[in-house]
């Protein structure tokens, strides 16, 4: 236990899914968490569930100045921030040809310029104290051909692309902080849910068969593991959790 005690952590598109796991298993752990979401109703649901000091905050990732606030907000409250999980998403089913601008736009704005305003804006706060640890959630959309997840695919190789840059900057100018990149294949969420137009369903325990969904605790365990001091040599990689989906050769 107390794996991140006394550290702060925000996480975006904390409301449901990845996100709610991610913060319930950094509260878990000893996190005080800034639970935000775009909906400000299950982000408090999020926050009264997991306790431990957390508070909720609506946020809209592609909008700047509130992001600019809600750094304001944590600094005036903890004085610091030490963890940064970009999870917040969304999903479009349609290919290349099928895509409109607007609607390439809007994915991107949210999963493309959202972790980029996210990690500019976290960066100088956590660089005020002992530095921290970025987490930004990829996928293996960005690894793979999907053609049917194009604008989603495009803005999660944006995220792999960024988060490298981010980490080497950081060494070079010396900042404490840490930047790696997480890339799930396909875990048991409302937005995988909605995408593949099915019911939720149950995930068994234990090692599940290829082609098997994963359960977010899974996904939370590696977030909790790279926001941990017991990450310290792990920079710049893209950690990818698939259940061997991106090394079967068909």
């Amino acid at each position: 236990m107390g794996r991140v005690e006394g550290k702060v952590a925000l996480v975006t598109g904390g409301g449901s899914g990845l996100g709610a796991a991610d913060c319930e298993a950094l509260a878990r752990e000893g996190a005080t968490v800034v639970v935000t979401d775009v909906k400000l109703e299950p982000a408090l649901a999020v926050a009264d569930r997991i306790g431990n000091g957390a508070m909720a905050m609506a946020l809209d990732v592609a909008d700047e100045a509130q992001w600019s606030a809600i750094m304001q907000e944590i600094d005036a409250r903890f004085g610091r921030l030490d963890i940064l999980v970009n999870n917040a998403g969304v999903v479009l089913n349609a290919d290349v040809e099928e895509t409109t601008l607007e609607q390439y736009r809007w994915v991107n704005s949210v999963m493309s310029d959202g972790v980029f305003l996210g990690c500019k804006h976290a960066i100088p706060l956590m660089n005020k104290n002992d530095g921290g640890s970025i987490i930004n959630m990829s996928s293996t959309g960005a690894l793979l051909g999907y053609p049917i997840f194009f604008a989603y695919s495009a803005a999660k190789g944006a995220v792999r692309a960024m988060t490298k840059s981010i980490a080497v900057m950081c060494q070079e100018k010396g900042y404490k902080i840490r930047c790696n990149s997480v890339h799930p294949g396909a875990i048991e969420t409302p937005m995988v849910q909605t995408a593949e137009g099915r019911a939720p369903q149950d995930v068994a325990e234990g090692v599940l068969p290829p082609g098997t969904p994963g359960h977010p605790k899974d996904i939370a365990a590696l977030v909790l593991y790279l926001a941990s001091d017991e990450s310290r040599f792990v920079n710049g990689a893209e950690m990818v959790i698939d259940n061997g989906v991106t090394i079967r050769p068909f």
